[in-house]
């Protein structure tokens, strides 16, 4: 049961194009986000749709094809795990973020930008 720890699946929708970069080692990674939302009905009967956003990390050839193929909009599928990391903004403060870095992702239906 190794293999189901820390495993996230989600699909939803690019919600930016990807930020790549370079480190100096030359190791490249992008940070992307993608929205998932449901729909479910209240105890009015009114319909809710409730959209959560997700923040994400491909490296290497992951985030080489998310570059050239990924752009706002795109839904995939994606495969991760879970990580939490923490920095100093630039007020001095500490800042928390979670984000998932990607083992797997399916581009499922690419949206046409308009030009």
């Amino acid at each position: 049961m190794n293999n189901l720890r820390n495993r996230v699946n989600l699909i939803g929708n690019l919600g930016m194009d990807p930020e790549v970069k370079e480190l100096e080692s030359g190791k490249k990674f992008a940070r992307l986000s993608i929205a998932t939302s449901e729909i479910y009905t209240n105890s009015k009967g009114e319909q809710i749709k409730n959209t959560e956003w997700h923040n994400l990390v491909a490296w290497d050839h992951k985030a080489v094809f998310a570059e050239k193929y990924l752009k706002k909009g795109t839904e995939i599928a994606i495969e991760g795990k879970l990580t939490h990391r923490s920095f100093d903004g630039s007020d001095g403060s500490k800042k928390y973020i979670t984000e998932i870095v990607i083992n797997e992702f399916l581009m499922l239906r690419n949206t046409k930008s308009a030009s």
